[in-house]
C-alpha cells in the first residue's frame, strides 16, 4: 500500500485544520466507513488491472464508486485549473442536486472526502444504516450550499473521531497531520440519471464526465474509458509522466 508522500497541498489554507493522512489501503478505508454507518455488506477492494478480464473478475460487482489515487503533478495541475477556468463556482443543494458534491476545507482530507463522495451517492447510499452518525451527517449537508456544507463537515467530531481512528490502522507509520501529502484522491461515481461524475474536493464542483447505460457500472470499460483511462491517456501524452497511481473500488463485501 502506498505511504503518504511529502507535497504542498494547495487550495486549503495553511491555518486550516488538518488531520492525519490517510493511507491508501481499502482495508483502512472500509473501517473508516463502517465505523461512521455504512453497512458491512459493502466495502472497497483493490483494482489490480483495468485491462485483464481475470484479474478484473476478482472485484464483487456492481462497483458503486471507483476512488483513483495519485501523485499530483505538474501535467494534472495544469488541466485541472485550465479546465475550471472557465468553470462557475458549484452553488447546489438539496433535492435537485443530482449528485452531493463536498468542498474540502480540511489539510491532508482528500482521502476522506473521496470516500465521502463514493458512499453518499448512487447506490451506495442505500447501504447506510438510516440511524447511524453517516446518515445524520448527510442528512444535514443535503440541504445546505457547499460552504456551510463544507463547514458542517468541518466542525463534525464524529467524521473527525472515525478518520483518527482509521488512519492509525494503516500498515505503515502514520505521519504528522501537519504532513503535507503527494497522493491525492479523485472520486468516480454514477448517478442515478446514469451519468459518470468525477468528483474531488479541490475543483469549482462536481464534473459530469459522460451518459453511461443502466447495465454499466462504474468498472465498466465505457466507464473507465470516460474516467480513469481518460486521465491516464492525459498523463502520459504529456511526455511520460509519473503514472504511478492505484484504483480502489467499492462493491460488495467478500465476506
Amino acid at each position: 500500500m502506498a505511504d503518504p508522500q511529502v507535497r504542498s497541498e494547495a487550495d486549503v489554507p495553511a491555518n486550516k485544520k488538518a488531520f492525519v493522512p490517510l493511507e491508501n489501503n481499502p482495508e483502512v478505508m472500509s473501517h473508516l466507513v463502517h465505523q461512521l454507518g455504512l453497512s458491512p455488506s459493502i466495502g472497497f477492494h483493490d483494482v489490480y488491472s483495468l485491462d485483464d478480464p481475470d484479474l478484473l473478475a476478482f472485484i464483487p460487482r456492481p462497483a458503486y464508486a471507483l476512488l483513483l489515487v495519485f501523485p499530483v503533478s505538474e501535467t494534472y495541475e495544469k488541466f485541472r485549473q485550465e479546465e475550471d477556468q472557465e468553470k462557475p463556482e458549484y452553488n447546489g443543494s438539496g433535492p435537485e442536486e443530482e449528485i452531493m458534491w463536498f468542498k474540502q476545507t480540511i489539510r491532508n482530507a482528500c482521502g476522506l472526502i473521496g470516500l465521502l463522495h463514493g458512499v453518499s451517492n448512487g447506490e451506495a447510499k442505500n447501504f447506510i444504516d438510516p440511524s447511524s452518525d453517516l446518515s445524520t451527517l448527510l442528512k444535514s449537508a443535503a440541504p445546505l450550499k457547499p460552504l456551510p456544507r463544507a463547514d458542517l463537515l468541518y466542525e463534525s467530531e464524529a467524521l473527525e473521531s472515525a478518520h483518527q481512528s482509521a488512519a492509525s490502522k494503516g500498515d505503515t507509520a502514520a505521519p504528522s497531520a501537519e504532513t503535507n501529502v503527494d497522493l491525492h484522491y479523485v472520486c468516480f461515481v454514477k448517478s442515478s440519471k446514469n451519468h459518470l461524475w468525477e468528483l474531488d474536493g479541490r475543483r469549482k464542483g462536481p464534473l459530469d464526465r459522460g451518459v453511461l447505460t443502466q447495465e454499466d457500472d462504474v468498472l465498466s470499460e465505457k466507464a473507465l474509458a470516460l474516467g480513469v483511462k481518460s486521465f491516464l491517456k492525459r498523463e502520459e501524452a504529456a511526455g511520460g509522466g509519473d503514472l504511478r497511481f492505484s484504483l480502489v473500488a467499492l462493491g460488495p463485501s467478500l465476506e
